[in-house]
């Protein structure tokens, strides 16, 4: 059953206000765990990064041999971008190593993710000759359709040889493929957290994830970890996974999250939160994002479930990857707004309890937030 209530931090020692990328206050979740020996950089990652093309407010489907118009329409990095986004939101220092077109689209990404999030992009490139891949995304009924296009950058871009310092990466882990640098983070003490995608070959073996071994944490969802595993409950499937990675986070859909930790033996399962689903793309992502957020931060294994289940839940609220992506200016509306509700569910309200402490009074907005939408715009000639 969803839960009527949503998911919050634990504070861990302190909490800092900036000034955000967005134009709203900004909490440093790791505020009170920074030391001047600290690494440069809060997370990494790698990958491709997408112009996204979002059209949304369409009645239906596009039907083969006729016209569709949309009401509205967004354009936006994606990708990576999004998880990237993502963590930047919440307050993470991260830092992107990608490729990108030497088109305006690639110009467009990068000043976006560069200027307007605070991303560090000094390990990314921009590749001569090559354009950006697109994503043209049709959302309708909380379902989304895409059709993209792109070729391969050359070999050699976008991760440097010797990824930066960091305290966490973000490594999406593909079968078959081994990626050096996973590795190299690892023994460099990063602590790596691993997602996958669906394994086309039909597989399925958890030996063809040769950086698992790396990775503190994995988070496939439900039916990635029972074909892993061979089992046929998603919760067996997430004890299965700790006999190869120390936590296995299993998100369950509808149904929620549940995650197991093999060092500590905590266990940990959240429902999801009832919303109103506009479009679901990015919300893995987030989802990974907000978890990543946690475990810098210290804190227990239900409140960093829950708080990946919030931020997540917040994103398919609105339209877009990147767009959607929230941060503490959603989370604290909302945070206010479910303690309001008249005949709240007072367990669901506990549970989210940790964020009392993290959430500043100065961060409340009216709610619900409407974000504006960022597009790529045509400049008038004089």
């Amino acid at each position: 059953m969803a839960s009527t209530a949503s998911t919050a931090p634990a504070a861990a020692g302190g909490k800092e206000f900036t000034e955000g990328s967005h134009h709203s206050a900004q909490v440093d979740p790791l505020a009170g765990l920074r030391t001047p020996d600290d690494p440069p950089w809060d997370v990494y990652l790698t990958g491709t990064v997408f112009l996204d093309i979002v059209f949304t407010g369409l009645d239906s489907a596009p039907v083969r041999g006729t016209e569709s118009w949309a009401r509205g329409m967004g354009s936006s990095p994606g990708g990576v971008a999004n998880m990237a986004t993502a963590l930047a939101r919440l307050g993470l220092r991260t830092s992107l190593a990608a490729a990108f077109g030497d088109d305006h689209y690639g110009e467009y990404c990068w000043d976006t993710l560069e200027q307007g999030e605070g991303i560090d992009l000094s390990p990314s490139r921009t590749v001569p000759g090559w354009h950006s891949p697109v994503t043209v995304s049709m959302a309708y009924d909380g379902e989304r359709t895409m059709v993209s296009h792109g070729h391969e950058p050359p070999p050699e871009e976008p991760a440097p040889d010797c990824p930066p310092r960091a305290r966490a990466a973000v490594a999406s882990l593909t079968p078959g493929r081994s990626a050096p640098w996973i590795a190299q983070a690892a023994r460099s003490g990063t602590r790596v957290f691993g997602d996958v995608g669906w394994d086309d070959s039909g597989a399925w073996d958890l030996a063809a994830l040769p950086d698992l071994r790396h990775c503190e944490a994995f988070l496939p969802n439900a039916e990635e970890a029972k074909r892993y595993t061979g089992t046929d409950c998603p919760r067996a499937a997430a004890h299965a996974l700790t006999e190869h990675v120390p936590v296995a986070v299993v998100t369950l859909g509808a149904e929620g999250a549940y995650a197991v930790d093999r060092r500590t033996g905590e266990t940990a399962e959240v429902p999801a939160i009832a919303v109103e689903a506009l479009d679901p793309t990015g919300a893995g992502d987030v989802f990974v994002a907000g978890f990543v957020t946690g475990s810098l931060a210290g804190w227990p294994l239900a409140d960093r479930l829950a708080f990946a289940g919030l931020t997540a839940a917040l994103s398919v609220q609105e339209f877009g990857g990147s767009l959607s992506a929230p941060g503490w200016t959603e989370v604290a509306a909302w945070w206010r707004r479910v303690q309001s509700v008249e005949g709240q569910d007072q367990e669901a309200l506990r549970r989210y309890a940790f964020l009392a402490g993290l959430v500043p009074e100065e961060l409340v907005r009216p709610w619900p937030l409407r974000r504006a939408v960022p597009t790529i715009g045509f400049r008038r000639s004089a």
